[in-house]
């Protein structure tokens, strides 16, 4: 490090030579050093302290073997006002670029810059800050049901439920390095207080009560249980925990008529996503895209094996009628009250392959030998069908 540092010098140096500048305000060496030290350990700061000296004194001497003696008497004695006069702190940036600057810094950085001094705290607590890593981290997992869950419990709850660790980590861990643990809990005993950190109601708990594993979500698994051969291009309802030691999620699964609930672990990004509808798993989803579907087009039908499983959804293609031959030009499928669902990850002969459901009049349609068909969602973007492409097995299922 120090020898990286040694190295910054000498080009500082070199650059110097090639151009006449004039001495460089302190707070502008303080700034390019602010992001590095955001996202270091605190025993960075020397390092940065150490860069400021040399290069204050590069600039320094640099200067004055420029000037004749008397502008250099002269120098000296503005220099001596000016240092009090005009070194200036971060806090002293206009708001805009101080905002610019905080938005760059990563949670972790946030988190020590909070411990700063209360203005730097109030403004790295900020909701709109923690909304950006919130989006940019946990947008695709967490949807409204989950939040609605959250807001359930800061409601019934009065203390913290992912401060109580031992051994705190990652986020955790700065936290209780910055503020002692016993001053972190008692400010979640008493929501109304003025000087909680962080505010049990803002965004930043949220990101923390998810980063910290005790906080389970409503989300939806692809493929559940480990790809269980029974369940392969399906998505299920399960509650998420997150492992921010591996990076992965606990699935827990409600229960399938008398079978237990189910944990599954190790579940990784890929395989989770928020609820595309808000329909619960036990209840039939309200189809509003019959009409408008045509062969080819990607769709997600409920199905359960029976009337004490919950629904999961199923990925399929709109196919076309025996009686058409496929042909672009002579097709009427669409024409039909008959929708053709394709499940090609089967073998062609299967009971699983095919089925067909009327467009009008389209409610739960199966028997027990087959399942139960629901609800159908038509899929609207590239991105949804890419990734069920991606979970397609290895080998057609029989």
């Amino acid at each position: 490090m120090f020898f990286f540092l040694l190295t910054c010098c000498f080009s500082f140096l070199f650059f110097y030579k090639s151009i006449s500048l004039k001495p460089i305000p302190i707070w502008v060496l303080e700034m390019r050093l602010l992001s590095l030290w955001s996202c270091k350990d605190f025993s960075f700061i020397p390092f940065t302290k150490s860069i400021r000296t040399i290069f204050l004194s590069l600039t320094h001497s640099l200067s004055n073997s420029r000037m004749s003696p008397k502008m250099k008497n002269l120098k000296f004695k503005v220099d001596c006002v000016d240092v009090k006069s005009s070194e200036m702190s971060i806090l002293d940036l206009p708001d805009l670029v101080l905002e610019c600057i905080l938005e760059k810094i990563p949670p972790e950085g946030l988190c020590r810059m909070a411990s700063v001094c209360t203005s730097l705290r109030d403004r790295c607590i900020s909701d709109h800050l923690w909304e950006n890593h919130m989006k940019n981290k946990w947008g695709t997992v967490v949807g409204p049901s989950a939040y609605r869950e959250w807001q359930w419990h800061l409601a019934s709850s009065k203390g913290s439920i992912f401060f109580n660790q031992s051994k705190p980590k990652g986020l955790f861990g700065y936290l209780a390095h910055l503020w002692p643990l016993a001053l972190i809990r008692s400010s979640f005993s008493n929501i109304n207080k003025k000087r909680n950190f962080p505010p049990i109601d803002s965004v930043m708990s949220w990101y923390l009560a998810l980063e910290s594993g005790k906080f389970w979500f409503p989300a939806q698994v692809y493929n559940r249980e480990n790809g269980h051969v029974g369940f392969l291009l399906s998505c299920y309802d399960a509650e998420l925990s997150y492992d921010q030691r591996t990076d992965t999620f606990q699935a827990r699964y409600p229960p399938h008529g008398r079978r237990a609930s189910t944990i599954e672990s190790g579940v990784t990004w890929d395989r989770v996503r928020a609820p595309p509808v808000e329909t619960s798993p036990h209840d039939l989803h309200i189809s509003d895209c019959l009409n408008e579907l045509h062969p080819g087009d990607h769709i997600e039908i409920q199905w359960r094996r029976n009337k004490e499983f919950p629904y999961g959804w199923w990925y399929g293609v709109v196919g076309h009628l025996e009686t058409c031959d496929g042909s672009i030009n002579y097709c009427r499928c669409h024409d039909s009250d008959t929708l053709v669902l394709e499940f090609n990850h089967y073998t062609p002969g299967s009971r699983w392959r095919r089925t067909t459901v009327n467009r009008k009049d389209h409610r739960e349609e199966g028997n027990e030998a087959d399942g139960f068909y629901g609800g159908i969602r038509k899929l609207g973007t590239k991105e949804e069908i890419l990734t069920w492409k991606k979970l397609w097995p290895a080998e057609i299922l029989e």
